[in-house]
């Protein structure tokens, strides 16, 4: 049985929750904390496999309350949010920072037409995120870890024009991560596919800004990609790649979903393919399900270069794995070592590839 603590301070959002996940025959909360600083004493108390986490609350907030639990009794810890506003959006992604795992959108309106599917994709990512190992958190800086060196891989491409990153849960600390190490731009441009509630794609775009030189932004249709920039798939679109003479440029579709999502990054990485074959870079970070998996291999019969993030570094390894049994996947890379393997193939500003 898996225990969950809610952590709401509206009452009827607590009841809809209550009833969420008490449709499920393995699931059962155990308590219920209508402030931060209760929520903290209620983990320590009830020792439940996931707290669901929401963001504004009396007394103590749930940034605050994430960073106590982890600290002192790390729980997995989902946050809820509503996407009100900006500011609770920034808080809502500074948690991620702390220690929570992902972000889910507060359950609203069951009713309409699309109300069973986000249900059923909200169980889903409480049952995996109840199941994921945590570690305590500590309000020091870690000490730095030792980088990997790499040798050039034998199948990267001569000239990386281009790197398609997918990544569901777990994704956007990836992705900070990743992003927060480049101390200058990179010269191939980066476009993403990150599965996110509606409505939390500008909000994780600036939260990562402040941590990054390079330039992120929600791509739009028929613009080019740019150097120094990357590019985020918005909501409720594909992100494809076409070529425009010497040029590469964003597609915004709104075609069926691929493997239930739209934005899928399995399109992404075919148009890719397609667009600059032996000349690109995949990479498929945390998450869940298999979205990616073809569009990786597609990628990898082209010719171009093609990695995951390990499993000992991924929240979920979902989607990496499917590529890996796929047979998609040329090199499995530590998170921490990431963006230093990705600079090695694509090169930085006034650095040639391969040469990092």
């Amino acid at each position: 049985m898996i225990k969950v603590l809610i952590a709401e301070d509206s009452g009827v959002t607590a009841m809809l929750l209550k009833a969420v996940i008490e449709s499920q025959p393995d699931m059962e909360v155990v308590g219920v904390a209508e402030d931060g600083r209760k929520a903290v004493a209620m983990a320590a108390e009830l020792k439940p496999d996931l707290v669901t986490m929401d963001v504004r609350m009396p007394v103590m907030d749930g940034l605050e309350a994430t960073r106590e639990i982890m600290e002192n009794d790390p729980r997995p810890i989902v946050v809820v949010s509503a996407h009100v506003n900006d500011e609770e959006l920034k808080v809502t992604f500074r948690a991620l920072e702390v220690g929570a795992l992902t972000v889910l959108e507060k359950p609203h309106d069951f009713m309409d037409p699309g109300a069973e599917r986000r249900r059923l994709d909200f169980i889903a990512t409480l049952r995996a995120m109840a199941e994921t190992r945590v570690v305590r958190r500590r309000r020091a800086a870690a000490p730095a870890r030792e980088r990997a060196t790499f040798a050039t891989a034998k199948t990267s491409p001569q000239a990386c024009e281009l790197i398609a990153i997918g990544c569901s849960t777990g994704g956007p600390q990836a992705l900070q991560e990743i992003l927060g190490s480049f101390a200058d731009a990179l010269i191939a441009p980066i476009v993403v596919v990150q599965h996110i509630s509606a409505g939390f794609i500008g909000g994780m775009i600036s939260w990562m800004q402040r941590a990054t030189p390079l330039h992120l932004k929600l791509a739009q249709d028929g613009e080019r990609l740019d150097v120094g920039t990357v590019y985020f798939a918005p909501d409720d679109r594909h992100l494809l790649v076409q070529r425009a003479g010497e040029a590469l440029v964003c597609r915004l579709t709104k075609t069926p979903p691929v493997n239930l999502f739209r934005p899928s990054a399995t399109p992404l990485m075919k148009s890719v393919a397609d667009a600059c074959p032996a000349n690109s870079l995949g990479v498929l970070l945390s998450g869940m399900g298999q979205d990616g998996a073809e569009g990786m291999l597609a990628m990898r019969r082209a010719g171009c270069h093609t990695v995951v993030q390990d499993k000992s570094s991924s929240v979920v390894f979902g989607m990496p794995k499917a590529a890996l049994d796929l047979e998609a996947v040329e090199r499995v890379i530590n998170l921490a070592d990431m963006s230093d393997y990705l600079t090695r193939i694509a090169g930085v500003a006034g650095r040639k590839a391969g040469t990092a």
